[in-house]
């Protein structure tokens, strides 16, 4: 009977186990690291709770190539190893030299914290290879940040309830300090663990949803879009000019032709004099059809982003600064058009015929056609 019980006990015992494990264990490895966490612990606090804890603080960083000319990896596909090595090897045999790879993306999911754990052996291989490692950082378009801190979020007309964009995406407040103070930790930590430059993206008012059923509880009632963004990216700078590391800022391509703040409140002046590099996003795709005489964009490659890059270098010229800042992301995706090999050739001398000699290309899905590098 004994023997009965002490079996029954131990059956028990690894049952309840199991179920703590994975329910402990699931919670734990979709948690993200909170405000409060990236606020008080410092690596010695932490006992190892951080998978980058005990990382040198003192990274190996490279310089930055002159040009840069890289790729886009997912946090996904930097988590696959067969996945990221095929993509390294890509850059190692083409004129490609640098790679931009996720550290938060929309989810608000931080790359390094859970998704990939051996990012900084990541990093490691990729300095002995002389590839430079852009971290990608998602900033107002946070899906765990605003479902988790719901004061932080944008609200609907209401000031209360949260808003949401057509696709049901969350976004953070672009006026909150702490959305801001959470954005500089991250910055901060990724750049610890060996990051070569940091790159912010979704630095913007949100939009593609009810425009007329949405507010801001943190913005002044006065104050205009495109005013609270360089506040955001003065503050960026300014709590980051510590670092050892460039900042680039992703901005919508059309930033580069029109001179209003296209309601997201991004205006190229001024973003320009807080970051080492402006990347704009001049996906020929994304230009709304009839665009400069085009009834299609998407199948005018060289004209639509010659037109974007020479008209931006113009206005920089004109602005005292120099038009090296520029850094385009190029369309390497089948969007409005099949982009063929051909196709991504003409983005790329568009880019050289308007001056600039650096570029990077996007596709979400992480394919690039081999036979467009040279």
């Amino acid at each position: 009977m004994k023997k009965y019980f002490r079996r029954k006990s131990f059956l028990f015992a690894l049952i309840s186990g199991a179920a703590c494990f994975v329910f402990f264990g699931l919670n734990s490895f979709w948690k993200v690291p909170n405000l409060e966490y990236l606020a008080q612990s410092t690596p010695a606090e932490q006992n190892g709770a951080n998978p980058v804890s005990n990382i040198n603080s003192h990274p190996l960083h490279i310089k930055t190539p002159d040009p840069v000319r890289g790729i886009y990896m997912s946090s996904w596909v930097a988590s696959t190893h067969d996945w990221r090595n095929e993509l390294v090897g890509l850059v190692d045999s083409t004129e490609l030299n640098s790679i931009v790879i996720d550290v938060k993306d929309y989810t608000g999911v931080i790359a390094f914290e859970k998704r990939v754990p051996d990012m900084k052996e990541f990093l490691d291989y990729l300095h002995s290879k002389n590839i430079y490692a852009i971290a990608r950082i998602a900033v107002f378009q946070d899906q765990y940040l605003a479902k988790e801190r719901p004061d932080l979020a944008v609200k609907r007309g209401d000031g209360i309830t949260v808003w949401k964009d057509w696709k049901g995406i969350r976004w953070l407040d672009p006026c909150s300090k702490e959305v801001w103070d959470y954005t500089v930790r991250i910055g901060k930590e990724a750049e610890r663990i060996g990051f070569d430059e940091l790159n912010f993206d979704y630095i913007r008012f949100p939009s593609d949803g009810n425009m007329k059923d949405i507010s801001y509880n943190f913005c002044d009632k006065d104050i205009l879009e495109s005013a609270a963004l360089e506040n955001f990216f003065k503050y960026l700078s300014e709590n980051l000019n510590g670092s050892k590391i460039p900042l680039s800022a992703d901005l919508f391509g059309m930033v580069t032709t029109n001179t209003d703040d296209l309601n997201i409140g991004q205006v190229l002046e001024k973003a320009v004099p807080h970051f080492a590099y402006i990347c704009p996003m001049v996906y020929p795709s994304h230009y709304p059809p009839t665009y400069d005489g085009y009834k299609n964009p998407a199948s005018h490659p060289y004209e639509i982003i010659y037109h974007a890059m020479a008209s931006s270098s113009e206005r920089l010229i004109i602005a005292s600064s120099t038009p090296y800042k520029l850094r385009p992301w190029l369309q390497d995706f089948d969007l409005g058009a099949d982009y063929t090999a051909e196709m991504v050739r003409k983005e790329k001398q568009a880019v050289y015929d308007s001056g600039l000699n650096s570029w990077l290309l996007w596709d979400p899905a992480n394919k690039y056609t081999r036979q467009a590098l040279d």
